[in-house]
């Protein structure tokens, strides 16, 4: 069976697969499986609705064996306002900023540009793979014929904010009002707007782009950990909170 029809049996029955049975050979066979994979998530009724971008820190890129960020297709669905767990394979939760998408983003726009064509929310994301035990042991090109692992994405409201007003700011996520971890915008790519700046490019590649009404969760402040049921709310200077209630 096709790498991308084994991962979309998983997804749709939330029966992972063994690490072994899938392989993949190189970057482009992943991307071509990642969008296999989407017009089978279509054929469901679902959407296009965004994109999420990984492995944005040097810490995350070691997780993978990669040396360069990578990205995963979202749809509707994934778009969340409450989690159950049982909904879900083994997920993980990252703090994470989300550009709205505005005015159509160009390879010719600047950092500043994008901040300026987007709204950007608090965010949390929730990456959950179709593997048994796939956290940190899968490789890249395996992470990215999943659609980067992507589980679903929490966006909180949006405000219009400058380059500079994201620029070093720090975000900290609670679970049950309780501090679990502290990250700051700098991992990810130094800024989240080259993160976004980086996938406007990746996308010009395979002729696509970021248009008005879609979302980019540009890569986590923080290493992910293990999402477990309670209340967490992660909070972001100069940007606000949002929160999530995750249940059994």
């Amino acid at each position: 069976m096709a790498v991308s029809n084994e991962l979309f049996e998983a997804y749709k029955t939330n029966t992972p697969v063994r690490i072994e049975d899938i392989e993949v050979a190189n970057i482009i066979d992943a991307y071509d499986n990642q969008e296999k994979l989407l017009e089978r998530k279509k054929e469901l009724g679902e959407k296009l609705k965004g994109y999420k971008i990984s492995l944005t820190s040097e810490k995350t890129q070691k997780l993978f064996n990669s040396t360069h960020p990578l990205y995963g297709a979202m749809t509707d669905k994934q778009i969340l306002e409450s989690v159950s767990l049982t909904d879900y394979n083994e997920p993980l939760l990252e703090l994470e900023l989300v550009f709205n998408i505005v005015e159509t983003l160009d390879v010719e726009d600047t950092l500043e540009d994008i901040c300026r064509k987007c709204t950007i929310s608090p965010g949390i994301e929730i990456p959950d793979g179709r593997y048994k035990n796939w956290f940190p042991n899968i490789d890249m090109f395996q992470v990215i014929s999943d659609a980067a692992v992507s589980g679903g994405v929490v966006i909180g409201e949006p405000k219009q904010l400058t380059y500079a007003n994201i620029a070093s700011i720090k975000g900290t996520i609670l679970k049950d009002d309780e501090e679990v971890k502290v990250g700051y915008s700098t991992e990810v790519m130094d800024h989240p707007a080259e993160a976004v700046k980086w996938l406007v490019h990746e996308l010009d590649k395979r002729g696509k782009n970021l248009e008005p009404g879609m979302f980019v969760s540009s890569g986590t402040f923080i290493t992910p950990f293990v999402l477990e049921v309670g209340s967490y709310t992660a909070t972001y200077e100069n940007v606000g909170s949002v929160s999530i209630e995750v249940t059994e």
